[in-house]
This record gives C-alpha cells, structure tokens and sequence, in this order.
C-alpha cells in the first residue's frame, strides 16, 4: 500500500487560532482509494523548516501533501523553500497567468491582478494543477519516483482540487485498486460487547476486507472496508459478509448504508412522508441545524424555533407557567409541553424538545452543568428521556445530545 504524509504550513494552525480541517478531509479521500497517511506534520512557515519536514517526509512515504503558506506576495516562503528543496528555480507559468487573470476578469476584480500576479510564478520543473475557485494554485513535484503536491491552504479551495484533480491523477498514477466501505450503525450496545459478539465472524472475515470500530455518541459505526481490482466483486462481497453480521446484533442495527444519523434519520422520514418540528433551548439549534444539512430537508422540515429564555417557552410554545414553577424549567414536564407545543405550531407528525443547562454556570433554577432534558413526540406518543453530561464543553454537550436525540428517534421509528 502506498504511504502518504501531510504536512500543514501555517503559524495560525499553531497558534491555535485557525482548526486544521485540511489533514482530517485529505487523510479520509486518500484512504477511499486505498492510501494511508502514516504521518501529519503542522509546522511554522519558515524556509528551514519547511525543507527539513520534506527530507523527514520523504523518508516516510511514497506522497507528500502540503497545505497553506502560499500566498500572493514576493516573500512566500513555502515556495521559495519547495524551489531550494527541488533544487529549482521559480519562473512565470503563462497557462497559470492566464488562468489566473481570466478567474480576476470573471470576478470583476482585473484591478488587483498585478497584485495578484506572483501566484502565477512556480517553481519551472512543476507540474501545475490550476485552481478554480481561488488564485493559488497546485504544484506538484517529483523526485526519485514520488510525489510532492502543494497546495493552498483555504478549505473550500483544497477540497475540489483534491476531489477533481489529484485522486484521479494518483489512481491512474499508481494504478490503484479499488475501495469500497459500507457502515453498519448499532445502538445499545457498548463498543466492547458488541467486540464480542461479533468476534467469530470477524475474525472469519477475508483478507481484503478489515473492519474499524468508531464510536459516536453512543452508537458504534462498523466501517467495512474491502480492497481489490474489481469493484462489483468488492460491493457483493461486502454485502455477503454484512448479511453474515445482522443476526448476531438483532434489533441494534438501525443502518447499513448512510454513515451520519442525520442522513440516516433523512431516509426514513422521506420513505415514510413523516415531517418533524423541533423546539430546542439548551442545544441552541444543533438539531435544526443536523435536520437541515441534508439536500431535500424542506420536504419534512417546516421548521424549528429556539426558545432560550423561560417566558418564550410560556409565549410560543405554550408551557404552563405552573409546570415551571412546580417542576422548573429544566424538567421532564417542561421538556414533554415545550415537543407538544411545538408539534401544535408546525403541524408535524414529529416533534422533538430540549430543555437543560450546557453551561458554563448553572442553570437559573439551580440545576446542575450537564443536565438535560428531551422529548421526542411522535403524533400522541411522547418519550422523556434525562442526561447528565457535565464533562462535556458548552459546544461538545449541544452535538452530543443532538446526536443522541436523533439517534433515539431513528431506533423509535425503526421500533414502529
């Protein structure tokens, strides 16, 4: 298997002020065509460094990617570095000049072209793969039989040049086999009891075919991941062997194709032309914002409304203030009026409500960081459920409880 190592350029990356999305996203589309990344180095962008991370990469593997410190001024260094390195020099690319200024003249901005211009000078022996949706392009560079891409550093630039440009080129490149994944999703059962009761027909699995445990929340994703040169022939297999799995987990299973709940949740609802509603305090949104992130979503989402501050629940959702002044607002009866009213105002078959504290103080009625209450109505059927969770950050408890909401609701659904 070819070996790959990605190495991040930037002092903001560093710093901590900038997260590198870049290495999680490359590493994923590199082990889809069937290449690890055995290292990910995050360095300053200064000339030495860069060069002495080269040497350490190419010693590791086959493929080197950088990402970041190309930009559009005469002291970009991680060029200047890549030419000494390739014992290269830097020359005007007319293919990249053009490319460049047609992407200026598109975007109305043929003003700040000469400012720009420097990102058309590339190291001579490169071989460039031009950028569509910004000025910097990719270079690549070879030596003794491997591979060095460079890349800029802005995500939504780095992504299509991977997706469009480089997996094609190393898959004919190196003449890869095919790769395919399917991912068996389970729920209620801990990670190493399910290890267990899937250990014989595991360790019965062919050669080609290896299996990965990824927890999340409190689900655990099976990835089966099989590897060869004929594709139809790897998606049976898969499948044969995924036929072998379901009776050994029963009723834990609750997909076996899409990988996120949301996606997952997405396809039942759509099969069975339900819609949902949410009404959420202490999740912020997170749930809308799952429910909506899928193509399609207004089909059975008419909305969702984020009532923070206890008078709104009262106002809009319809919450007696008795409940919270007997119960408070954190409560399993707040958290069953808050779905109730909410499925009244949107008129949805589903319903799902959040009340809690994610911190970082307590909650106003004293309770304590971590605890929440949800909801999930389905027409006249409700199910209250309580969390604890103080371990968690303000952002971590909001994604894990919506994971968990969604998550419950599709075991609810898959149940009817």
């Amino acid at each position: 298997m070819q070996k790959a190592v990605l190495i991040t350029i930037g002092d903001e990356i560093l710093s901590g002020n900038t997260v590198d999305t870049n290495s999680n996203f490359i590493a994923a589309e590199l082990k889809n065509i069937g290449i690890q990344v055995s290292q990910i180095f995050t360095i300053s962008d200064e000339i030495d460094t860069i060069k002495n991370t080269l040497s350490a990469a190419f010693e590791l593997g086959e493929l080197i990617i950088t990402t970041g410190g190309l930009g559009p001024t005469r002291d970009d260094k991680t060029k200047k570095a890549l030419a000494e390195f390739f014992n290269d020099e830097i020359v005007l690319d007319e293919v990249t000049f053009n490319h460049l200024k047609a992407y200026m003249e598109r975007r109305g901005r043929i003003d700040i072209l000469e400012r720009n211009k420097e990102q058309a000078f590339v190291p001579a022996k490169s071989i460039v793969f031009q950028n569509h949706y910004g000025t910097a392009p990719c270079m690549m560079m070879e030596q003794d039989g491997k591979l060095c891409f460079s890349l800029p550093g802005v995500p939504y630039e780095v992504k299509p040049l991977i997706k469009d440009q480089i997996m094609p080129y190393l898959q004919e490149k190196f003449n890869l086999d095919y790769i395919h994944t399917r991912i068996v999703s389970v729920v209620g059962i801990p990670e190493s009891i399910l290890a267990d009761m899937i250990e014989e027909w595991e360790l019965a699995l062919p050669e080609n075919l290896s299996l990965s445990y990824l927890p999340v929340g409190t689900r655990v994703k099976l990835r089966l991941t099989a590897s060869g040169s004929n594709e139809e022939i790897l998606k049976q297999q898969t499948e044969n062997e995924i036929q072998k799995l379901l009776p050994l987990v029963g009723n834990h299973v609750i997909a076996v194709s899409e990988d996120k709940i949301e996606k997952i949740l997405a396809e039942i609802l759509t099969e069975r032309k339900l819609t949902i509603s949410t009404a959420e305090s202490c999740t912020g949104g997170e749930l809308a914002k799952m429910i909506t992130s899928n193509p399609g979503s207004s089909n059975y989402f008419p909305g969702g409304i984020v009532t923070y501050a206890t008078e709104k629940k009262i106002e809009i959702l319809k919450v007696s203030k008795e409940t919270v002044d007997e119960f408070t607002v954190v409560s399993e009866q707040v958290a069953q009026e808050m779905a109730e009213g909410c499925r009244k105002l949107f008129n949805t078959d589903i319903a799902l409500s959040t009340t809690g504290v994610a911190g970082p103080g307590k909650g106003e009625d004293g309770k304590e960081i971590g605890t929440v209450y949800y909801t999930i109505q389905f027409h006249d059927q409700q199910v209250t459920s309580r969390l604890y969770m103080p371990h968690l950050e303000r952002l971590d408890f909001m994604n894990f409880v919506s994971q968990k909401i969604l998550q419950d609701l599709v075991g609810l659904l898959i149940g009817h």
